[in-house]
């Protein structure tokens, strides 16, 4: 039987992927890597996206500590996302996923 989300598995791998799991999480955070964005160009930069399913991976994040949110004051209002420190402590993970999948997609591909 799986373990729902609000559950909290005592398995290193189930926590760390409910933090990262998502359709989106993942290429908003490989997006992010290059530095804070606004909220409309990370959703320019992932066109197939949904600015709701875009707006609840970001806040989810930030639930987490891996994003933080900044506003600045003013009209029209400017919010941007960057990684924090802690978020950080995740590339090498990122890392290793990516190579993976690069692997798998090869692998895939030959047969």
């Amino acid at each position: 039987m799986g373990v729902s989300k609000k559950e909290i598995s005592p398995c290193p791998i189930d926590v760390t992927l409910s933090v990262i799991d998502g359709r989106w999480k993942g290429t908003i955070l490989w997006r992010l890597l290059d530095g804070p964005m606004r909220t409309n160009e990370l959703r320019k930069s992932i066109p197939e996206i949904t600015e709701r399913m875009l707006l609840r991976h970001l806040r989810e994040m930030t639930g987490a500590g891996i994003l933080e949110r900044h506003q600045e004051q003013g009209l029209p209002l400017k919010v941007h996302y960057s990684i924090t420190p802690y978020g950080l402590t995740l590339v090498p993970v990122l890392d290793a996923l990516c190579t993976w999948g690069r692997e798998h997609l090869k692998r895939d591909l030959a047969t």
